[in-house]
């Protein structure tokens, strides 16, 4: 069932002429507007990276439309379509180089001259109630979500290039570096960093140079 999330994405990027549910060769796209499609993707883009590939071949002007969640405020129902018993905001908060996290599976289609990715940040609600039905305690994992409604866009990084992706790591460097330096910068795991390396590389915003250790060493594209 579709969400009101990603209606209200839709809606976003839709001018006055723009149509909804648009079959596009074997595909459905979600919204055609003035010549592009655009397609609004919550789940992994590993699902779409073939329709994706697909359309660019055929010559469309497509933006994907990638939203991370940064903020979730979880409102429990006591059941479906119940009164609402709680309100509390989620501690799992997105980030922006959560989309690395995606782009691994993606790196044959992105870059491309005639695909734009956004990435909305947004805070959204997400409307619960218990599962099993015959449950009455909450649990962590016990739960069927009824939807999801965006409250606020905080935010969006437009990429189109090469050029566009490494600068989400605007972050100081050394000359070489290696993804221990890379995870410190960016405070994430080093096995976040292994994979945003591996984005960069295949789409050749950094190269690799030599090793240290067993440690690849980058330089940025252009340095």
């Amino acid at each position: 069932m579709e969400t009101s999330l990603h209606k209200q994405l839709k809606s976003l990027y839709a001018g006055p002429k723009a149509r909804f549910e648009v079959p596009v060769g074997p595909y459905r796209v979600d919204v055609v507007d003035r010549g592009r499609l655009v397609e609004i993707q919550h789940g992994s883009l590993a699902a779409i990276r073939d329709k994706i590939r697909r359309l660019l071949d055929d010559n469309h002007r497509v933006i994907v439309v990638k939203p991370i969640v940064v903020r979730k405020r979880l409102v429990k129902r006591r059941h479906k379509d119940g009164e609402v018993v709680d309100r509390r905001l989620s501690p799992k908060r997105g980030r922006l180089f959560d989309l690395f996290d995606e782009l691994v599976h993606f790196t044959r289609v992105f870059p491309h001259r005639r695909l734009i990715l956004d990435v909305p940040l947004v805070e959204i609600e997400e409307w619960r109630y218990p599962g099993h039905g015959r449950r009455r305690r909450w649990r962590e994992n016990d739960h069927e979500v009824e939807d999801q409604k965006l409250v606020e866009v905080l935010g969006t990084r437009r990429l189109r290039t090469a050029g566009d992706l490494v600068r989400l790591i605007d972050v100081p460097l050394p000359d070489p570096f290696h993804t221990g330096h890379l995870a410190e910068a960016l405070d994430v795991p080093r096995w976040a960093a292994q994979r945003i390396a591996y984005c960069l590389r295949h789409a050749e915003s950094i190269r690799q140079v030599g090793k240290q250790g067993n440690a690849g060493l980058y330089r940025l594209a252009a340095a």
